[in-house]
């Protein structure tokens, strides 16, 4: 199920001196639903100011044209002197995938905002980075701004400087933007005992560029300088990760020198500090489930707040956009409400929530019993044997049910957004194309959001079914009732896909989900019958004195409890 969309705008404006325009341009942000504004940061030297919020593609473009409205109307280019480079009112516009978001969708939003930018005030705009598209040499912004401001009227005269979006004419009061897409910056500083001269050629060491062509430095997509904090007595190699999906946090923090800790400038994406707490977890063979635990593993190994406590609601930007309990950020208001409220919702005169949401709600807490029994087993001596097998199938129960969490919403959503497309008006062709195409795409997410459901108690069953052969024999029932309430939960969705296969229009996809969906309930009923008819669980659930296989008596007693059940369903099928 996939992950909320985040992208991260940072817009650079020339004017970091006049707190009036600084001021009004934040407002025009924080006037925007669905995005926060999470840092200002005025330059009075370089009279430039960069802002940085966050939220979902549609809003970040919202954003940044409300923001570059305001800087339209209140900056004026030809008045503009500071130390930073610059070319433009908007210098520079990148958006950067956080979460949940690809570069590619990140390169169509970037794309979306440069048009719409360059036809509302018509004005050029270029793009850069991975959105750039007339060659390599005008891919990065030192390219790009190359003569600034001032050399850009000739500039926009020569063919290979047409701008990507606009017309290739020089405006005065507002100079050119560029925009495109970039990979998500870690400013990292690495804390040690040392010299400056010694963190410089260590920083040398480590960035990209090394000491030159012939000696490149050890990490790739790095920039690195070694500084020495008086105040604090020690050194510090101040690092730019570029790409931290290629290097990793703890991949600089790895030096053999007397490191102290570190610190991230800024905020970061929670996925690098989950990198980090999974590098650890796997290297000292640490088994941590919860999210909250494993980002206190990252920060206590990378010494993150040795100058500064590290506080995560406010330094990691999921985090930032949480609202209330950030372990609850990916679930909706039916997802984060008590028992009894959600049952009061199901209960209440409306259609919504129904039986996909009950589905996804049972079939979570099916999972998550599963985990239960896992945690039951795990780390107790008399089945110390056993932890192995419990570390790997643990945390695929434990997702499973926090995956599943969130389809509560999303189904109920995906009902409501069905029946909005339906009340659209269609009395013009426009009109009824639009709302046939609207109507086509809900009838898709109908039938794939209990979809998703299935597949996501499919990806239990494996491990829920060990649970049942090896588990604490004090939780055999609540192994059998996790069962069962997985079937259920694929029942229930499977059901709210037949429902909503009419509405598909697409006969070949009508088949595939169809196919799919048989498919799925056919495995939930095999596993769970033979989960409680104890097919998995015989063996360890009933003798923990043993790991391996059956005894003769065992494997008596279990054909004679076969052989009673269809002989008791044969008789009832003749009764019938």
């Amino acid at each position: 199920m996939s992950a909320k969309k985040i992208i991260e705008c940072v817009p650079n404006f020339s004017e970091g001196r006049d707190k009036t325009v600084i001021e009004a341009i934040s407002e025009a942000v924080r006037a925007v639903e669905g995005v926060r504004l999470l840092d200002v940061d005025p330059g009075v030297s370089t009279n430039r100011t960069v802002y940085t919020f966050v939220g979902g593609p549609s809003a970040v473009v919202a954003a940044a044209l409300a923001a570059a409205r305001t800087a339209h109307a209140l900056i004026d280019m030809t008045k503009h002197k500071g130390s930073h480079p610059r070319m433009g009112a908007l210098d520079v516009c990148p958006f950067i995938p956080v979460s949940g978001v690809t570069v590619e969708e990140c390169v169509a939003v970037a794309k979306e905002f440069g048009s719409r930018l360059a036809e509302e005030f018509h004005v050029p705009v270029f793009l850069y980075g991975d959105a750039a598209e007339k060659g390599a040499h005008r891919t990065t912004m030192p390219q790009i701004r190359a003569g600034e401001y001032e050399g850009l009227k000739n500039k926009l005269t020569q063919p290979s400087w047409q701008p990507d979006f606009g017309p290739p004419s020089f405006v005065p009061s507002w100079g050119a933007t560029v925009t495109g897409v970039r990979k998500f910056l870690i400013a990292y500083n690495i804390n040690l005992i040392s010299t400056k001269e010694q963190a410089h050629r260590i920083a040398l060491n480590l960035r990209t560029q090394g000491r030159g062509e012939n000696e490149k430095g050890r990490l790739s997509h790095c920039q690195a300088i070694g500084w020495y904090l008086e105040e604090k007595n020690l050194a510090q190699i101040s690092v730019n990760l570029t790409d931290f999906d290629v290097t990793p946090i703890h991949d600089a923090a790895m030096l053999r020198l007397p490191v102290t800790g570190s610190e991230i400038v800024g905020l970061v994406p929670l996925r690098a500090l989950m990198q980090a707490a999974e590098y650890y977890m796997e290297k000292e063979n640490l088994f941590i489930l919860e999210e909250d635990q494993k980002i206190q593993l990252a920060i206590h190994r990378l010494g993150l707040s040795q100058l500064s406590p590290f506080i995560p609601k406010e330094r990691i930007i999921e985090y930032c956009l949480a609202e209330g309990d950030p372990a609850l950020r990916s679930m909706g208001t039916l997802g984060k409400t008590s028992v009894g409220q959600f049952v009061k919702a199901v209960a209440a005169r409306t259609p919504a929530p129904g039986g996909g949401a009950v589905a996804a709600a049972v079939a979570s807490l099916g999972s998550a019993l599963g985990a239960m029994v896992g945690q039951l087993t795990y780390g107790k001596r008399q089945w110390e044997e056993l932890d192995t097998i419990m570390r790997k199938n643990i945390p695929t129960l434990h997702a499973a049910a926090m995956e599943l969490l969130p389809a509560i919403d999303r189904d109920a959503q995906s009902f409501s957004d069905y029946m909005s497309a339906c009340c659209l008006p269609s009395s013009t062709k426009e009109e009824e194309k639009i709302k046939n195409s609207a109507v086509a795409e809900a009838a898709i997410q109908t039938v794939v959001v209990p979809l998703d459901i299935m597949q996501a108690v499919d990806s239990a069953w494996p491990a829920l079914a060990h649970m049942a052969e090896v588990g604490n024999i004090n939780c055999k029932s609540d192994v059998q009732v996790g069962a069962r309430c997985l079937e259920t939960g694929s029942w229930g969705a499977y059901y709210n896909v037949s429902i909503n296969l009419d509405n598909v229009s697409d006969k070949d996809e009508r088949h595939a989900f169809k196919t799919m969906a048989d498919d799925l309930l056919k495995k939930a009923q095999d596993i769970s019958g033979n989960i409680s008819f104890g097919l998995y669980g015989v063996g360890r659930l009933v003798d923990h004195n043993h790991i391996q296989g059956f005894d003769s008596a065992r494997h008596l007693s279990l054909w004679l409890r076969i052989f009673v059940f269809l002989l008791l369903r044969d008789n009832e099928s003749q009764v019938a």
